[in-house]
């Protein structure tokens, strides 16, 4: 499984969301917790369930909810056949 292109700032409180306000696929991390999306994947931790688990968001949700994916790429990516 892909690693969350964020992790939690630091900060140890997380937001903790309530599984029966989601769906299955968001619990599972399949769809953002946000929006619904399933691709691409969500890769951004929003929170974490009860039990523990991991809650993921689309890139452009997280950017809304103030966590900013952090970029693998330091400079412009261009596509070479």
């Amino acid at each position: 499984m892909c690693e969350p292109d964020t992790g939690s700032g630091g900060a140890s409180d997380l937001y903790v969301y309530d599984p029966e306000s989601l769906s299955a696929t968001q619990c599972t991390g399949d769809a953002c917790a946000v929006c619904h999306v399933q691709w691409p994947r969500p890769r951004t931790a929003l929170g974490v369930l009860p039990d523990g688990g991991r809650v993921l968001g689309c890139g452009e949700c997280a950017e809304l909810m103030g966590l900013t994916p952090r970029s693998r790429a330091s400079g412009a990516l261009t596509a070479a056949r």
